[in-house]
């Protein structure tokens, strides 16, 4: 593996404190909490939509994704497909009410609509959901990176988590839009040079289309499933509904997103950066997602360790199952020379075979990778058997180790520039919603209501600068059992529901009383809690976000109608045009 040379370090470390010092420049003047929270309402539909996609793309989707893609194929993607319709969804419905009613957060529309209990709910879901996420972003890319360039997990943490203190208590929701717009530029440049780097490192006789093949007859290319079978995890029914939900809550609810495009001149330009995101969205998941089955292709030819995780590895080569774990080392390599003799019968000789002759080696490959793929399951179990707290995320570490291994001198510092900065992008739009919610929704609303603009702007700093060192401190003691794409996602379905169902009561009704929706929230989170809690081995967590947010439309309703004892009025929303 290769180690970073002062190359790797000088591009790592220029591109990091650049963006961070650049954004803290520009916008060092905060006069007051719309200047602060919102950017003065200056920000182009461009700058607006990469920062909508920089929050949501943290360092996760770039490490964990492509060793999604590697070991389970293309299927996740299924997880993105109700995402266009829902930024349309918020588009017309949402963007137009928060413009209407000049809010600095989502949640102040609720107290009009309903009451101050309902409001503070909310807000406390998004607070309790995001500031755990906002541990989780930076735990992800810490241990992983800690593990693979043997440095100090802690002071990984520490040093991703104070650079963006740093630029976000210092430069508010401008800084935090500014940088991720170099941000995303540099994840775009990198991640697209590391792909053409992985198609240039295949064998000389294997291009894209021949890479497409293999992966294809291995499983890899199946994006669509239309199983109707809710334990499926990823599913084109799940996506469509679960994922349309799990969205719309994203966008049109939650803070970190709605104080992204509420920075917007207008209702227009908030609308464009969505569109460009519901435009773009899909197809960067499946194209960092290609990536990872590209990497599979690459693996399919280049000799590799049972599991990417070194320090397993390492681990379990000292441990009392060593002699197991050896033995199941050697197996997976025995396999692994067939599987590749296969292959290159198939596809590197110079003579052309007969079709029936391909399809039969193809077909010997698959069942060789299948063999393949039963030891590599079994060595993690024997980690977890070994060693109950040792981590065996081994898919998370499948493009890393494959950047610091083949990867030139250079191109490694970008790509772990690529990774960090995606954490920074997301850590800061979460820290800046989170310090927004608490300073409207909780402090001023609740402590000091008319206190000078000079004030809110020093106790929000104050709040990110809280929040920031809070996240530090969850992603210090954080332990996840399962692949870290996947962990932000449940952890958001869990919550996201219940938040959107309120807010599309208050959208589409008019007779359910706050009081209602409050009871009909409380019960709802409460039953997702018990079905995440016992029942999730057979409900794809995607549906939680359905669950949730039925729940709580139908409680609502229902306990309207028994207080009334009249018949409900349904859609009675009225899209505001304020351009």
């Amino acid at each position: 593996m290769n180690t970073l040379n002062y190359l790797d370090w000088f591009v790592l470390l220029s591109t990091l404190f650049f963006i961070v010092a650049y954004g803290t420049y520009k916008s060092r003047k905060n006069r007051n909490l719309k200047d602060y929270l919102k950017g003065g309402n200056e920000m182009h539909w461009a700058t607006i939509g990469l920062s909508v996609m920089a929050t949501q793309a943290s360092a996760i989707t770039f490490i964990s994704t492509p060793g999604q893609a590697f070991e389970s194929g293309m299927g996740f993607v299924q997880n993105y497909f109700g995402l266009p319709l829902a930024l349309i969804v918020v588009s017309i419905f949402f963007i137009p009410i928060y413009y209407k009613l000049k809010v600095y957060t989502a949640y102040e529309y609720l107290e009009s609509r309903f009451n101050k209990k309902t409001r503070l709910l909310a807000a406390s879901l998004f607070l309790v959901q995001r500031g755990l996420a906002a541990g989780i972003t930076i735990y992800a890319p810490a241990i992983i990176l800690s593990t693979v360039l043997d440095i100090n997990l802690t002071a990984t943490i520490l040093f991703v988590g104070i650079l963006v203190i740093i630029y976000t208590v210092s430069g508010g929701t401008k800084a935090v839009s500014i940088t991720q717009t170099w941000q995303m530029a540099v994840i775009f440049i990198g991640m697209f040079i590391a792909f053409f780097i992985i198609l240039n490192s295949l064998p000389e006789q294997v291009g894209f289309f021949e890479a497409l093949g293999i992966s294809g007859k291995m499983g890899k290319l199946e994006a669509v499933n239309f199983s109707f079978d809710i334990k499926e995890r990823y599913t084109f029914w799940s996506g469509i509904t679960g994922g349309f939900f799990l969205a719309l809550s994203y966008f049109g609810t939650d803070q970190s997103q709605v104080q992204r495009y509420l920075t917007g001149k207008n209702v227009r330009q908030s609308r464009l950066g969505l569109m460009f995101n519901a435009i773009v969205k899909v197809p960067m998941q499946y194209f960092i997602l290609m990536v990872g089955v590209m990497v599979f292709v690459f693996y399919q030819f280049q000799s590799h360790p049972l599991l990417f995780n070194h320090s397993a590895i390492e681990y379990m080569h000292n441990s009392e199952n060593s002699s197991e774990f050896k033995q199941l080392e050697e197996q997976a390599n025995l396999l692994f020379e067939a599987k590749k003799g296969k292959l290159e019968a198939a596809l590197l000789t110079d003579q052309k075979l007969a079709p029936d002759d391909y399809e039969k080696l193809m077909v010997e490959a698959k069942n060789l990778e299948n063999q393949y793929q039963v030891i590599r399951s079994d060595a993690k179990q024997l980690v977890l058997k070994t060693d109950p707290e040792h981590s065996t995320k081994d898919s998370d570490y499948v493009f890393l180790s494959f950047i610091l291994k083949y990867m030139p001198n250079g191109i490694i510092g970008l790509l772990l520039a690529v990774i960090i900065s995606a954490a920074m992008s997301s850590t800061a739009g979460e820290l800046n919603a989170l310090s927004s919610t608490t300073t409207i929704d909780f402090y001023k609303r609740l402590i000091r209501p008319d206190d000078t603009p000079g004030h809110f702007v020093k106790v929000s700093k104050l709040i990110t600068a809280f929040w920031g060192f809070l996240a530090i401190m969850f992603a210090i003691f954080a332990q996840l059992l399962e692949n870290l794409i996947e962990a932000v996602n449940i952890l958001g379905s869990v919550f996201y529901g219940t938040i959107l169902g309120i807010f599309l009561v208050a959208f589409f009704t008019k007779k359910v009383s706050g009081n209602n929706v409050f009871i009909a929230a409380i019960a709802a989170q409460l039953a997702v809690f018990i079905l995440f809690a016992f029942y999730q081995d057979y409900i794809a967590y995607l549906w939680f976000n359905v669950i949730g947010c039925g729940l709580v439309i139908l409680v609502a309703i229902s306990l309207s109608q028994l207080n009334r004892g009249k018949t409900f009025t349904i859609c009675s929303f009225t899209v505001l045009n304020n351009h």
